[in-house]
């Protein structure tokens, strides 16, 4: 029997998109012969794949997990929508929001984990994809941990539990009871999830963004015909509005419209006898920033058929 080398199974694995446990058994299952282990996994269908890697995926779900005082998020993609709701795929993304509340908020170190039931976390979605028969990616996690406190969690447009479209983390630092926490956590998790805050407070918003927003700004300021100094006025208070607006402790709290959200937290560690510290969040949308693909499914069609996309059909 042939000797199969690390090597072999990197190279098929690259050149199939199976698992890595797939690609030593064809290899040894055809005496380390790379096309014949190529046409082995196309056979059982392990190497599907390979073909669906350059996909779009820009849909699938979010999932949260929480454990004592330490919280992750994580967001799994799949190509249609269709597939967050089928069960390995709920399940593959549920299990993965738990392991990276050990394994932390690196997609890489989250990639190599051991997955239950063998394996890990990336052949176990290479073989997702070949069952299930779309592309999927693990894009991007998060963890939030305090030492005295509660990390709290939520989930808007939940598919099934700490499954949805949005996930949020809040992580609350202090020593007021845990009902106290849960509750302000909640609420202030509902606020992100509506507001999407684009930073904790307002000098931690993006220089860049600051400036992109201040050019605009100057641009319609120009425009009033008014002199120089009352549109650097303007400019200036058009800036103040877009970091209070922005910022999470300075944007008027959802419930009421009225009062900051510094101030909500502040009223209820005085409430509860003991100060409480906004001390992070998070906010995962399913698919924000990923451009999707606009599909022509009438070519694709055609093109599997094997005939031109104006071509009539007998």
């Amino acid at each position: 029997m042939a000797e199969i080398t690390a090597a072999s199974v990197k190279e098929l694995r690259e050149r199939t998109g199976a698992g890595m446990m797939d690609c030593k058994k064809a290899l040894a299952e055809n005496n380390g012969e790379m096309e014949a282990s190529v046409d082995w996994l196309r056979a059982k269908g392990l190497a599907a794949a390979a073909k669906k890697a350059g996909r779009t995926a820009a849909e699938g779900l979010v999932g949260v997990a929480v454990e004592g005082q330490r919280g992750a998020v994580v967001e799994v993609n799949s190509e249609t929508d269709f597939v967050a709701k089928n069960d390995q795929f709920q399940g593959f993304v549920r299990n993965v929001a738990q392991l990276a509340l050990t394994t932390g908020g690196e997609v890489e170190s989250l990639n190599n984990a051991a997955y239950p039931g063998g394996g890990t976390v990336a052949e176990t979605l290479t073989n997702n994809i070949a069952t299930i028969g779309e592309n999927q990616s693990l894009r991007r996690a998060t963890v939030l941990e305090v030492s005295e406190g509660a990390v709290v969690s939520y989930v808007h447009n939940a598919v099934a539990p700490n499954l949805g479209k949005i996930g949020v983390l809040v992580a609350l630092e202090g020593s007021a009871p845990a009902e106290t926490l849960q509750q302000l956590g909640k609420q202030l998790a509902m606020h992100i999830a509506a507001a999407n805050p684009l930073a904790l407070n307002a000098d931690e918003l993006d220089a860049e963004l600051i400036e992109r927003e201040r050019a605009i700004a100057s641009e319609k300021a120009k425009e009033s015909g008014k002199p120089a100094n009352i549109v650097e006025k303007m400019v200036d208070g058009a800036i103040a509005k877009f970091k209070k607006e922005s910022a999470l402790l300075s944007q008027l709290f959802v419930m009421d419209n009225k009062t900051p959200v510094s101030d909500v937290v502040a009223q209820a560690g005085k409430e509860a006898g003991a100060p409480v510290h906004l001390k992070a969040y998070k906010r995962f949308q399913l698919g924000e920033g990923i451009e999707k693909a606009q599909i022509d499914f009438a070519a694709e069609v055609a093109a599997t058929a094997g005939i031109k996309k104006d071509e009539p059909v007998a």
